[in-house]
């Protein structure tokens, strides 16, 4: 066994689940907020990605500056998907609700092979190529930032949520909506503040890992997919599920990919997606119910 590798490995599990961990997040707020999975929180990655290809290598905007226009413009695609066809749905019923959110991560995808065309794109690492070599990992310094950028938005969120009047309307409306609509709270602002909030860290996870992986029109997918995955390993709605189990994602599929093979990395997310949902349903943290037909 390659010891010295261990690590490496870690360090690439961790970063890769700083991602994971993000995506999970935005699945959490929705679901908390109105019930749904929305299956199109892979293209708010993807989008966030591209966006800011378009803003930083075409229009040549100081990349700081393309990731907050590139975070924004996803957020508020975010909110015009609940807005627009998930609020002006006449059948309120959440399978159809779901079924929306699919139609829209196809649309969004379709369009934007129409735009951005079916070739990967990067765009340069933020603090340049050169690793950095620590207990025998080499560390790319992309990767320090993913786990820094990540930690001040998971302090950021823990403090809007815990601080602010605001943050705790939409915690009230996760716990009771009826409840919140009887004392004013308008749950419908707030589900699309859910919804902002939502694509807003799609697209930030998306503009992390673009320089280390790349990124094409259906690049989304498979990140989405993990990050749900992440959401259902840590406890489907638990916003501290949501991080333990994107980190710990990261650093199985890791340690998976070095100790066995690369060519299972895809597979082992859903390997520990199954088995969650067979040993354990409600996840890590979740306290969800389970009846047996």
């Amino acid at each position: 066994m390659p010891w010295q590798l261990i690590p490496h490995f870690f360090v690439s599990g961790v970063t890769n689940g700083s991602i994971y961990a993000l995506i999970a997040l935005g699945y959490c707020l929705i679901q908390n907020a109105t019930g749904l999975v929305n299956f199109a929180q892979g293209e708010f990655v993807m989008l966030g990605a591209m966006i800011v290809i378009t803003l930083h290598n075409v229009m040549g905007l100081p990349m700081p500056l393309a990731f907050v226009l590139s975070t924004a413009a996803v957020a508020i695609i975010g909110t015009a998907l609940e807005r627009g066809p998930i609020r002006l749905s006449r059948n309120r019923d959440v399978l159809t609700l779901i079924m929306i959110t699919v139609g829209a991560s196809i649309a969004i995808r379709g369009a934007s092979m129409m735009l951005w065309g079916k070739s990967s794109h990067v765009f340069p690492s933020f603090g340049g190529d050169d690793p950095i070599i620590v207990l025998n990992a080499a560390i790319l310094p992309q990767s320090l930032w993913i786990m820094a950028l990540s930690l001040a938005a998971l302090v950021l969120l823990y403090l809007f949520f815990h601080r602010t009047l605001l943050g705790k309307a939409i915690r009230g409306v996760a716990d009771n909506s009826l409840g919140a609509v009887l004392i004013g709270i308008s749950v419908r602002r707030l589900v699309a503040l859910s919804f902002a909030l939502s694509g807003a860290l799609g697209a930030m996870a998306g503009v992390l890992i673009t320089p280390i992986t790349s990124m094409s029109y259906d690049g989304g997918l498979m990140l989405g997919l993990k990050g749900f995955a992440a959401g259902i390993l840590g406890g489907y709605g638990s916003t501290l599920g949501a991080v333990v189990g994107g980190l710990l994602l990261g650093v199985l599929e890791a340690f998976g990919a070095g100790l066995v093979s690369s060519a299972y990395k895809d597979a082992i997310a859903f390997l520990v997606l199954l088995t969650i949902l067979f040993v354990r349903p409600a996840g890590l943290f979740g306290s969800v119910r389970v009846h047996r037909l």
